[in-house]
């Protein structure tokens, strides 16, 4: 039922509802100061780290860096879209949500889907009859016997066969007086090219029916059962399919993805019938595409870690590399993985050995052996380290290469520990000094943007270096601040979070033009125009962001522990405005250099490079003169 809540009603709720009562239902919460701590229910911890505070009316977890308000606890607690969440709060406050009359086109497309959902609903149970019962359907009976796949798996996914033939479903419709036009509209059926009819679209064929979350039939997969093409043929994109969103097998998957705080992602259907069948349930694929952002982000909801399983061969690697830009901009942040104990990672990269997918592994070798693989499976860092030694060998040139390709995502480490073990991890391997690797990723840390190995999200874990416990901002602190870039930026936006009296000054200062990241500076703005000064303004802020990543982003750094006074935050400020005026003078400065270049003007150039140098000399004495007076 499609329901258009007024935003004013969404505040209603939002101001009633008590995330400590909510979450309390799912979390034991334990008084500490004046938030509260539990163990975090989207991960595995054996030490709380999930903090809820009562006065923002939000959560956030330091060890997966999941966060949010009311409402996003719920949705990722229970698997509902937001609209779903807002009217389980709403009924549990016992506040009513008027349902705004629907247009003629709003009816008609709603109409339209249910109708699209009892067509598959229908074929489905078509298929499987025909499955179960035909004698056609002896060759795919044998055919799934021969792969191993149980009756009772079968009846669970509710596989089908479609027979050879061109009309056998279209029939099956047409008795039941269903408009062609509407199951052309499913996908089912297809035109004739004279126009003069229809005729089946999966023929000779072991159809796998694709359910969403809430176990409607969104679609079909189907496999051919010898070696013609296509191999596997889907259901078009439709009204209620669309395969950038959707995952074969998340049906049954989503509720042990929860209990489990993980989800294994493979890429075929008989690979994800094989896990479960083995008793790992826990397993979803996508459907003829690459892992998407949105894939990502539905993922959230049920499970904390991700395995991605691929084969060894170049195709998979190919994919899996593909997968990690993903990963990065959707904020599953591997980043914080500790170089010495990837399994705390919340993305690892299983490659299977050669010769090998899931299914076959599976068969041959067992789930004990499977899980065990799992387990020692690399971290993304250490995946991309291995793909890059394994590509381009230990030869001067290959090492050279090596670093090339490893310095984004290194330089992308928000972590400054993390990042130094892994720099220690890659020139031990390389049998190059560290210093090498640094001076290479130092030069593309100020480049990285939120495209590809970009998005700067917030860190995971408290970083001791970066708090100052009580009082304002040192001197000392801001040095450290400015050498890490992005850093100063997210405590700029942490300062507006919890400490409004600073906006004002954020915005005479225009502070904001001097930002490198986006997603930063985007939630700088909306603090600008919101003009929110309620207890619960953070709350609020949450729901006028476009994204759970700044959502999660927004939690993290309003949970920050700092005593903020006017003084140090005008330091602060001061500080990182003055930073990015000589970063623009500093670039215009190096456009000039090599205009001089191209020009061969030698005069102009040795000007010009003397101007770089004093500028150098004065930057390296400030540094020294801030960091002798902490």
């Amino acid at each position: 039922m499609a329901v258009f809540i007024p935003e004013d009603k969404i505040s209603e709720i939002k101001n009633a509802a008590d995330i400590v009562d909510i979450v309390s239902e799912a979390v034991l919460l334990k008084k500490a100061g004046k938030n509260h701590l539990g163990l975090c229910p989207f991960h595995s911890e054996k030490t709380p780290s999930f903090t809820v505070s009562p006065d923002k009316q939000i959560f956030y977890c330091f060890g997966c860096g999941t966060g949010g308000n009311v409402f996003s606890f719920l949705m990722k607690q229970e698997g509902l879209s937001f609209p779903e969440a807002v009217r389980v709060l709403g009924k549990r406050y016992g506040i009513d949500i008027p349902e705004r009359p629907l247009s003629p086109e709003q009816k008609r497309k709603i109409s339209e889907r249910e109708s699209l959902f009892d067509i598959n609903r229908r074929a489905m149970e078509f298929y499987h009859q025909t499955l179960k019962d035909s004698g056609a359907a002896q060759v795919a009976r044998s055919y799934l016997e021969k792969r191993g796949i149980s009756q009772k798996t079968i009846d669970n996914f509710k596989l089908g066969y479609a027979r050879e033939g061109w009309n056998h479903l279209l029939n099956f419709f047409l008795k039941k007086r269903i408009s062609p036009m509407l199951l052309e509209r499913s996908g089912l059926i297809l035109p004739k090219k004279n126009k003069s009819g229809y005729y089946d679209r999966f023929r000779n064929r072991i159809l796998f029916p694709i359910f969403d979350a809430s176990m409607q039939v969104v679609g079909f997969g189907g496999r051919v059962l010898d070696d013609s093409l296509p191999k596997y043929l889907n259901s078009p994109e439709t009204l209620i399919y669309n395969k950038r969103r959707s995952l074969y097998g998340i049906h049954r998957a989503k509720e042990k993805c929860r209990s489990a705080g993980s989800v294994f992602i493979v890429e075929g259907y008989l690979d994800v019938l094989a896990l479960h069948q083995h008793g790992i349930e826990n397993s979803v694929a996508t459907l003829g595409t690459a892992l998407t952002p949105d894939h990502v982000r539905f993922l959230t909801r049920f499970a904390g870690s991700m395995v991605l399983v691929y084969d060894s061969d170049d195709a998979g690697i190919r994919s899996a590399k593909r997968c990690i830009d993903t990963f990065w901009k959707e904020h599953v942040d591997f980043r914080r993985q500790d170089v010495y104990r990837e399994e705390n990672a919340d993305t690892h990269i299983l490659v299977l050995p050669a010769g090998h997918d899931p299914d076959s592994y599976m068969f041959e070798k067992g789930p004990e052996s499977f899980l065990e693989a799992a387990v020692s499976a690399p971290g993304i860092i250490t995946f991309l380290m291995n793909c890059a030694i394994d590509k381009h060998g230990l030869s001067t040139e290959g090492k050279v290469s090596i670093i090339k390709e490893m310095q984004a995502p290194l330089a992308a480490i928000n972590d400054r520990v993390a990042q130094g073990l892994y720099i220690q991890k890659l020139a031990e391997r390389l049998g190059i000094a560290e210093n090498a690797i640094l001076e290479r990723i130092s030069q593309v840390s100020a480049q990285i943007t939120e495209r590809g190995f970009a998005y700067d999200g917030p860190p995971a874990y408290p970083d001791p270096a970066n708090r100052s416990g009580d009082g304002p901002v040192s001197e000392g602190r801001q040095a450290q601040m400015v050498a890490i870039g992005n850093r100063f930026e997210r405590q700029i936006i942490a300062m507006m979070l919890q400490f409004p009296d600073i906006v004002p000054e954020v915005d005479k200062l225009d502070a904001l033009d001097y930002f490198d990241n986006e997603i930063l500076k985007k939630i700088g703005e909306t603090i600008l125009a919101s003009n929110l000064t309620s207890a619960d303004r953070v709350s609020e802020l949450m729901s006028r962001v476009d994204s759970q990543q700044k959502q999660t982003l927004i939690a993290s750094l309003a949970m920050e522990d700092e005593s903020w006074n006017m003084k140090g935050c005008l330091q602060l400020l001061g500080k990182f405005v003055e930073n990015g005026q000589k970063l623009r003078h500093s670039g215009a400065l190096e456009e000039q250099i090599r205009a001089a270049e191209k020009s061969n003007d030698h005069d102009l150039l040795i000007k010009l490079l003397n101007q770089k140098q004093k500028m150098a000399e004065r930057s390296e004495k400030q540094k020294m003169a801030i960091l002798n007076e902490k």
